[in-house]
């Protein structure tokens, strides 16, 4: 289990990735950004050969990384963590705000 910053990154096993996953959208720069920070415009990207960031075709928020080569989650501000080959579930941390539970927000 690897942690950047407010975003978890779980090792699953394989056929535990749901069914019918897709290729996730990416962001303006062609990254596969697992979050955003909303004030400092500070990513969580994902590189590395083979490694695909993938979410269900009605849930583009829910993450999933299966990495068949090598995979890196890089951030401005927190140090790069390589991820071997494998199957992954994302998790963003959250928070409560009265009235309702939100990602965090950097």
């Amino acid at each position: 289990m690897f942690r950047q910053g407010d975003v978890l990154v779980v090792p699953i096993a394989r056929e535990e990735l749901p069914e019918g996953l897709m290729d996730a959208p990416r962001d303006r720069r062609n990254r596969m950004v697992l979050a955003l920070g909303e004030a400092t415009g500070h990513a969580h990207v994902l590189t590395g050969e083979r490694a695909s960031m993938l979410c269900p075709p009605d849930e583009p928020g829910r993450l999933y990384l299966l990495i068949e080569g090598y995979g890196r989650l890089a951030h401005e501000e927190h140090g790069p963590i390589a991820l071997a080959p494998g199957a992954y579930k994302v998790v963003r941390q959250r928070e409560y705000f009265p009235g309702a539970i939100r990602p965090v927000a950097d």
